[in-house]
């Protein structure tokens, strides 16, 4: 199960360009036109073959029973120096997020583009272009050439995409900590809920109303210890976690083992991906409205308050302080966008000019 999930968001696929058309070799034969010469077109080129970042898009299923993608072929060139038909293009859509890979010529992969905004495409595979006529080949000596050249083929690639969600927010917690409770209770999303682990399988995405956007947050399976060796549903599912801006580090208030489980957290986290554990993050106690969570949460509380983060104690069935996290979830994430702008800063435009031949 979990494999046939995590080829939603990675795939393998071979793309291909399509042929040019061959040239033609023809001779304009007319009752009044006594010397009239070649007139062979053209060959049309090959269609090529685009990636682009679709929102309609929610995954890379479309490629589960599909490897082969390939453009339209050019049409040949015909008399009356007719070139031929250029091949159709092949447009593949991929859901906004989408990394294209390529193989090296190392061997090792290499990031075509980042498909990080709707309607953003990469050209993957050029077509071939097509051969010429007859009519190209004419001179003053040969006058009348029968020559004309063939279609070359098309670019043909192995492509890896990658798919990995951009959002604002990320819950991260274990099986049954209220992930799915929480993210019903601020966004119109409707995840399954249930007494038993792992409820949630794939990520799921809500929509947060903000004062003057909208924020995207996102809902990933539940993480258990050992998940970067494939337990549970292993943590492969943290790849939607690298694009957020902040994660949630979401506590059951009822388990006997708050600290300990915050521990566990950091650690998958860490060894799934360092870079992660550098993120701003929020700590949140949940089902803090319950008896069990209210005597072993009382315990440890001293602890959280000494984190450098900061601690939230909610309960999503209730809505208690659900509304105060994320508020500070959405300060924080204007904050890294504002920090961001502010380093990059604005973008200087270079002019080359191009090489006299």
């Amino acid at each position: 199960m979990l494999g046939y999930l995590l080829m939603l968001y990675t795939r393998e696929i071979i793309v291909r360009g399509g042929y040019g058309g061959h040239g033609c070799v023809s001779f304009r034969r007319e009752k009044y036109v006594p010397f009239g010469g070649p007139d062979g077109g053209d060959g049309g080129d090959g269609g090529s073959v685009t990636i682009v970042a679709s929102p309609d898009a929610g995954d890379l299923s479309l490629m589960r029973q599909r490897k082969e993608f390939a453009a339209g072929n050019g049409h040949d060139g015909s008399g009356w120096r007719k070139r031929g038909k250029k091949g159709e293009d092949l447009a593949i859509p991929v859901p906004v997020g989408t990394m294209v890979f390529t193989d090296g010529d190392s061997g090792m992969e290499t990031l075509l583009s980042d498909l990080s905004t709707p309607g953003q495409e990469i050209v993957v595979a050029k077509g071939g272009r097509g051969g010429l006529g007859n009519v190209r080949f004419a001179t003053a000596v040969n006058q009348a050439p029968e020559v004309a050249t063939k279609g070359k083929a098309g670019e043909e690639r192995c492509i890896v995409l990658e798919f990995k969600h951009v959002t604002d927010i990320c819950i991260v917690g274990h099986p049954n900590s209220g992930k799915s409770t929480l993210l019903s209770s601020i966004s119109k999303a409707k995840p399954e809920i249930a007494d038993y682990p792992f409820t949630t399988r794939e990520p799921v995405l809500g929509v947060m109303p903000g004062d003057r956007r909208d924020f995207v947050v996102a809902e990933i399976p539940g993480l258990v210890a050992g998940a970067h060796l494939g337990k549970g549903l292993g943590n492969g599912f943290l790849r939607h976690a690298e694009r957020t801006k902040l994660l949630i580090l979401l506590l059951d208030g009822s388990s006997p083992r708050v600290m300990e489980d915050l521990s566990q957290l950091d650690r998958e986290i860490a060894l799934y991906k360092p870079d992660l554990t550098r993120k701003p993050r929020i700590v949140a106690v949940s089902k803090v409205d319950s008896p069990q969570a209210q005597a072993g949460v009382s315990e440890v509380k001293k602890e959280l308050d000494e984190l450098e983060v900061p601690v939230f104690y909610i309960s999503a069935v209730s809505g208690q302080a659900v509304l105060e996290l994320m508020r500070r979830a959405m300060e924080m994430v204007e904050q890294g966008r504002q920090a961001e702008e502010t380093t990059s800063g604005p973008q200087i435009a270079v002019f080359r000019p191009k090489p006299r031949r």
